[in-house]
């Protein structure tokens, strides 16, 4: 299985940057997609993830500014990001599971099935 993140760069405060996140070697209309990115004194938080459903979660850093969707004949997950601030800057990365449950969706573990290698976004104050 592989994921690839594409759509990262250098934007300033307010700019919007959408990221994707392409996948193979998986079925992935059965795999729960999440984006990370790591923090300070942390390896991964949680970002925003959409099931197989097209249900969406978001942390509350993400809510109201990200939106994430997918799209299951491309084997793509988008992740909008408007309203971008300089505490966004990071590595995003996408990771993909098949396991059900808010809590996995939500959390780094061993779960995930498959890792991208990550993409920068870096926002300019």
């Amino acid at each position: 299985a592989q994921l690839v993140e594409i759509g990262g760069g250098l934007v300033q405060t307010g700019d919007s940057l959408t990221l994707s996140c392409e996948a193979a070697g998986l079925a992935f209309s059965r795999c729960g997609m999440v984006w990370f990115r790591p923090r300070p004194g942390r390896e991964r938080v949680f970002v925003a993830a959409i099931i197989r459903s097209g249900e969406t979660h978001y942390a509350p850093s993400a809510k109201e500014r990200f939106t994430i969707s997918r799209d299951d004949a491309k084997a793509t997950v988008d992740l909008q990001m408007n309203s971008l601030k300089p505490e966004d800057t990071a590595v995003y990365y996408c990771a993909a599971t098949k396991v059900s449950g808010s809590y996995y969706y939500t959390t780094d573990g061993p779960w995930y099935d498959a890792w991208g290698q990550g993409t920068q976004v870096t926002v300019s104050s």
